[in-house]
């Protein structure tokens, strides 16, 4: 569930008990909307992370250490200025609002002891962290909002702070059930959509929840409920949420983490609900995999609209040269009328618009009916005809060229699209983003030094059901260094005639199993992944060659053989 009043409430009172009366020794910004701070408290270090990301905005404790920019971006400098070696005196929910605000003691630049606030705004793609003095005014944010932004409210360093707008909701941490009762009167239809309106924080799915085991169905409509028995029981149930604290990791049938709640929901009760020790810890089960991914996929976008748009230009180069391809295949035509003008110069007229000839080329002799400039004369009129020949022949050459150069790049092109719905880490997308550099398709990137310094990506190493380790490439370099690392007597995969990964089996003789394994993850690692029948080639390592001057990933190969499988990653990872 999202990071709303409800769950940011057990929040808050979950760091705050930890760490409370700590201090900061460090603090990171490794993402543009992130911070981590490092706090120790009671002979323990504890790592804090803040996100303001729009699609998972949330604070919690975590083990993850993140590689930080070489150069830390100015609102790091100013949080290392104002809060390094700080004490942390309070975390605090704001009201019931998705607001949390944390308070830091430290000596000013006189020697005197001051407060720092960070405020912490979850409000999606409107989330900000912003770092404020005592009275109130602003430091500096993750997010400036200048009144071109904003025309409500705007967050700028000297400004004074002032809470985003509270749209006339009630505060869930001070309900009231005769102030929601009449609330709740003044509403009609599902009972959460009404909650929600009046109450401030709540997500769809809490509000589901609260008329779930206020009012014994989570779809209840208002039509059907007394407003003021609803309003008592939702507030003696927000007055017990402190008691409630048991912290929810939800998995699907597959065993994935889908949710975290901050106690069982009775509305998740057809998913699994695993127990967790803290709260911190299932949001960072949750977040483990699917942040990196949204991290990666957002790095990703602008590298897929230059493939896009690249892709698209060689869809048009290639019709265009189809195009030429089909005008010159007149070029026979020149030829023989050419060829029969020069043979029968005696039966055309001078200044003739026309000439009908025996065709010696067609089986009957049927006559051919030829068009002529009359400012021509028959002999000049057969020439011309030559000469368009050896133009449309000329023509045909290049542009067979060209269509093969153009269907190359496509290929590449196309091969890159689908490496980068692969990348799983920042090292895989910047070997792809180098290689578009190398092959002149972006400029170089500002950030170089700091992209060198990621370690070299590794390829998915995966064991098939008996046994043996199979390696799978996931960008064009990884493809490169497997297939050239592997043994002669290796089987090599990869799905036929469209973009993929490159498949190793390590060791000589797999068996039929084995093979049909590594297929179907030949066929799920490439554009065919959603198909049922798959095409997959397979051959040993020592018939798989890399021309010279050929893109990164590009290979022929001989004495292969196909099998149709349907793509699937039911290997377990090694």
């Amino acid at each position: 569930m999202p990071m709303d009043g409800v769950m940011l409430g057990f929040m808050t009172r979950e760091l705050n008990d930890k760490l409370a009366g700590g201090r900061v020794d460090k603090v990171t910004q490794p993402e543009r909307d992130e911070i981590l701070l490092t706090i120790r408290n009671r002979g323990e270090n504890h790592l804090l992370l803040v996100s303001a990301s729009a699609n998972s905005a949330r604070i919690h404790l975590t083990r993850e250490k993140k590689s930080n920019p070489l150069e830390p971006p100015t609102f790091c400098m100013l949080m290392r200025k104002h809060v390094l070696g700080a004490r942390v005196l309070e975390i605090r929910q704001v009201g019931g609002d998705r607001i949390a605000e944390i308070d830091f003691e430290a000596l000013d630049e006189m020697g005197d002891y001051a407060v720092r606030t960070l405020i912490c705004e979850f409000m999606g793609k409107y989330s900000n962290l912003i770092l404020t003095q005592s009275g109130g005014k602003i430091i500096d944010s993750v997010c400036r909002v200048t009144d071109e932004i904003s025309r409500v409210r705007e967050v700028l360093p000297g400004l004074m702070y002032e809470r985003p707008p509270q749209q006339g909701k009630l505060d869930s941490a001070a309900l009231e059930p005769d102030e929601l009762a009449a609330r709740l009167r003044e509403s009609a239809g599902p009972a959460f959509k009404a909650l929600q309106n009046a109450v401030t924080g709540l997500s769809p799915q809490t509000a589901r929840e609260i008329c779930m085991r206020a009012a014994g169905d989570s779809e209840a409509r208002l039509e059907e409920l007394d407003a003021a028995v609803l309003a008592r029981r939702v507030c003696e149930l927000a007055a017990a949420f402190p008691s409630m604290a048991r912290p929810m990791l939800v998995l699907d049938e597959e065993g994935k983490a889908v949710d975290v709640t901050p106690f069982a929901y009775l509305t998740r009760a057809g998913l699994e609900s695993r127990p967790m020790p803290s709260l911190s810890e299932a949001q960072e089960a949750y977040f483990r995999t699917r942040d990196r991914v949204e991290r990666i996929r957002q790095k990703a976008s602008a590298l897929n609209r230059v493939l896009k748009n690249n892709i698209e230009r060689c869809e048009k180069k290639l019709g265009l040269q189809l195009n030429a391809l089909m005008d010159s295949e007149r070029m026979e035509e020149y030829r023989v009328k050419g060829e029969l003008l020069s043979a029968s110069l005696y039966m055309v007229e001078k200044g003739a618009k026309s000439v009908e000839l025996p065709n010696y080329y067609d089986p009957d002799c049927a006559p051919l009916r030829i068009e002529l400039d009359v400012k021509l004369t028959p002999a000049a009129n057969a020439q011309r005809y030559f000469k368009l020949y050896q133009k449309a022949r000329s023509a045909r050459r290049l542009a067979a060229e060209q269509k093969e150069r153009t269907e190359e790049e496509l290929a590449y092109l196309e091969g890159q699209m689908e490496n980068l719905t692969k990348c799983t880490e920042e090292a895989e997308l910047y070997e792809i983003r180098a290689e578009l550099e190398r092959e002149g398709y972006v400029k170089p990137s500002r950030n170089r030094r700091e992209l060198k310094s990621l370690p070299p990506s590794r390829p998915l190493k995966l064991a098939a059901s008996d046994g043996t380790v199979i390696l799978v490439g996931k960008n064009n370099l990884q493809n490169d260094k497997l297939t050239a690392s592997a043994q002669p007597d290796e089987v090599w995969l990869h799905a036929k005639d469209m973009p993929g990964s490159h498949v190793i089996i390590v060791g000589e003789n797999p068996g039929d199993q084995t093979i049909g394994e590594a297929a179907s993850l030949a066929a799920y690692y490439s554009k065919g992944r959603t198909g049922s029948r798959v095409p997959v080639d397979y051959t040993l390592r020592r018939y798989v060659k890399k021309p010279s001057g050929a893109k990164p990933g590009f290979v022929i190969y001989t004495h292969q053989k196909t099998l149709y499988v349907q793509p699937r990653e039911v290997i377990a990872r090694d």
